[in-house]
């Protein structure tokens, strides 16, 4: 929330006596002070907030007890560190300068300028979309929200969006990094004719709520449907990267970093596994890697590395590999798709 809101709000509280309005948007001032390391500021502030008496509700009412602002995220601890993924080089860039400019933020407001802090990933899943949001967070010392669908979303009319609400009012508050996984889930197209007018309302206040966030709350969304996002979202985000399927080579690296870690080495070579699994996800690969130890820990000395490894192989080329096709608005292979597929299969 920019300044200006802020101080209008506090007026408006003030002269309304929302007491609550007024503790929100006091809270949200002295996290912007903090932002911007005016410390001594902040806690006048703070000690001035403390005096402010709090009511008893009402004996009949159907509000929530507090902290229900709280029950759409879930705050995880931030470990993983950006130098640890492997990441295309305009996504790692991009995840520096974000933390350089966050980090240095005091000098680009000195200049008129805000850091960076709307971001958005995009890219078939088990890439490293979540990593990444986790190891902004870790880099800047955050707090790392991760919001919650199933207590978001709700059955009736407005509920979405109250709920939505809540959840801005409480982040704004303190800096942050709030992180919306499967971001298409709220932030549909609204020209999408299949979809209820309910949806379209939650994709219109969705977008106002991220214009007004504040430069101290780093607001991450990951979809793997890109093509499913309303136009309007793609404008509201700064900083958009991209996630693909790693490369062969990609994967091959990946390996040996894993390896090296093992106690005993494979007589396979890794650019031999790279090829075997092939079209995997860094995710995918981490699963294979972790069941071939599993395998070997197990067999309590009796099962070499080699022997683990070709079972699990084994295992990967009898697994079944789900088939991809474009779809038609009713759901059908599109024909396309469908001669793409033949072609594949007759060249096998």
């Amino acid at each position: 929330m920019a300044r200006s809101d802020l101080l209008l709000s506090l007026v408006s509280a003030g002269v309304s006596g929302d007491q609550k309005k007024l503790r929100s948007a006091t809270e949200a001032l002295i996290a912007e002070e903090r932002a911007k390391n005016h410390n001594i500021l902040a806690d006048r502030i703070e000690r001035t907030l403390s005096s402010i008496p709090v009511a008893a509700p009402a004996l009949m009412t159907s509000r929530k007890p507090a902290g229900d602002e709280k029950e759409a995220i879930l705050e995880v601890e931030a470990r993983v560190q950006l130098d640890e993924l492997m990441l295309p080089l305009p996504v790692r860039e991009n995840g520096r300068q974000l933390i350089e400019e966050h980090m240095r933020a005091d000098v680009l407001r000195a200049h008129g300028f805000e850091p960076r802090h709307r971001v958005l990933l995009s890219g078939p899943p088990g890439n490293g979309k979540t990593s990444f949001a986790e190891s902004i967070a870790e880099a800047l010392g955050l707090p790392f929200f991760v919001v919650r669908y199933d207590a978001l979303i709700g059955s009736y009319l407005g509920e979405t969006n109250a709920r939505l609400r809540k959840l801005f009012d409480y982040v704004r508050t303190r800096p942050c990094v709030l992180f919306f996984d499967e971001f298409d889930a709220i932030g549909k197209e609204r020209g999408d004719n299949h979809e209820t007018g309910e949806i379209k309302r939650v994709v219109s206040f969705l977008l106002m709520q991220l214009d007004q966030l504040p430069s101290y709350v780093v607001t991450i969304a990951a979809t793997n449907h890109a093509e499913l996002l309303d136009k309007a979202v793609w404008r509201r985000f700064q900083i958009r990267s991209e996630f693909p399927a790693p490369s062969i080579s990609q994967t091959k690296a990946f390996l040996e970093q894993i390896i090296r870690q093992w106690p005993d080495c494979p007589k396979s070579s890794s650019a031999a596994l790279s090829k075997k699994l092939r079209d995997s996800s860094f995710s995918e690969i981490i699963d294979f890697c972790q069941n071939v130890r599993r395998r070997q820990i197990l067999g309590l000395g009796e099962v070499s590395v080699d022997t683990a490894l070709k079972v699990e192989l084994e295992l990967w080329d009898s697994r079944v590999k789900p088939r991809i096709f474009d779809v038609d608005e009713f759901g059908h292979a599109a024909p396309e798709a469908k001669g793409r597929a033949r072609a594949k299969k007759a060249t096998r």
